[in-house]
């Protein structure tokens, strides 16, 4: 099982060099790169396969017929996506799209979730990193709804860059995402969203440069 970034892999967390490789014999994983912007999953698709984030990331969208887009995910290296989809069998509803040049693991839940495969010792463990998974999901869905609740482009910034910061432990921080990308992350028409930045900035509230940022006036 190739592995090219030092990320800790979440669903392979507590697994022995062993049980990988009982996991690589049991036929299940692939690799494939990707350029950026390339299109991973498109909306409609039946999946059954979990792709692992390798190097590089991959944003999870929402692209309406009319060519709107809204980022509801961004999945750095060792995160997964798709999984409830493989799971269950259900049309995609979204797209999976490279932020930048990546690599994707490919698990296939077909043979992984085989009868005679219930026995080996990596199974338990890959179902439970599997559950913490769909949680820590769940958390970062709910965190999108809390940046898009506000009405106003201030508000909805404040929320995100806020988080950001508790997340960073630090009032100065980077974010994974663009003017473009946090402008659709955040529901915001891009020009929108660059005028309510200079007018924080000139508000005193942050400085910013490009995906680089610093909270002023905080505690």
């Amino acid at each position: 099982m190739e592995k090219t970034a030092s990320t800790p892999i979440q669903l392979f967390r507590g697994m022995t060099a062993d049980e990988l490789a009982a996991l690589r014999a049991a036929h299940c994983t692939r690799v494939q790169r990707y350029d950026k912007n390339a299109l991973i999953y498109h909306a409609g698709r039946v999946v059954h396969e979990i792709g692992i984030v390798q190097s590089g990331s991959v944003n999870v969208e929402s692209n309406d017929l009319w060519g709107n887009k809204s980022i509801l995910s961004h999945v750095e290296a060792g995160q997964a996506f798709a999984e409830t989809y493989a799971l269950c069998g259900e049309p995609l509803m979204v797209d999976v799209a490279a932020a930048e040049p990546c690599e994707i693991l490919w698990l296939d839940l077909v043979p992984m979730l085989q009868q005679q495969n219930t026995a080996a010792s990596w199974y338990p463990k890959f179902l439970h990193n599997l559950l913490l998974l769909s949680m820590q999901k769940n958390l970062a869905l709910s965190q999108r709804i809390r940046c898009t609740t506000p009405k106003s482009a201030r508000g909805r910034l404040l929320t995100y860059l806020s988080a950001q910061a508790v997340r960073a432990g630090s009032t100065h921080f980077s974010i994974p995402f663009d003017r473009q990308q946090l402008a659709d992350y955040l529901n915001l028409d891009r020009s929108a969203l660059s005028k309510e930045l200079g007018k924080m900035r000139d508000d005193g509230l942050i400085r910013c440069r490009k995906n680089e940022f610093e909270l002023c006036g905080t505690e």
